[in-house]
């Protein structure tokens, strides 16, 4: 998805940040507990990418149909919350701009 597309999905980058006082074992244990690998991603949605940024936590990048934000907004509430702090942003894939903004600037434009 970019600045241009016409895609009636929205790109969400959610950041999970580690809590310092859990350790990995603590970590999985409250995932499983709280049913995280099966109701994470919720269903209607794609994931674009899940990396691990270390010393910060992951960082996933969703493709959600409007109609499916609420429902990604509960299931981090139910599940992520107690384990990880969130943050969720609306993103868009900047690649496709930069490559328009360097052949403009190449070809004497700003």
């Amino acid at each position: 998805m970019n600045a241009n597309n016409t895609s009636p999905h929205l790109l969400l980058t959610i950041v999970l940040k580690h809590h310092a006082g859990l350790t990995l074992d603590d970590v999985q244990a409250r995932l499983k507990a709280s049913g995280w690998w099966d109701r994470f991603p919720v269903e209607g949605t794609r994931v674009v990418s899940w990396t691990v940024a270390m010393g910060l936590g992951q960082i996933v990048t969703l493709e959600v149909p409007p109609d499916r934000l609420g429902a990604v907004n509960v299931e981090l509430e139910r599940s992520a919350w107690g384990v990880f702090q969130t943050e969720v942003y609306a993103t868009y894939d900047f690649v496709p701009v930069r490559e328009r903004i360097i052949e403009r600037v190449r070809a004497g434009g700003q």
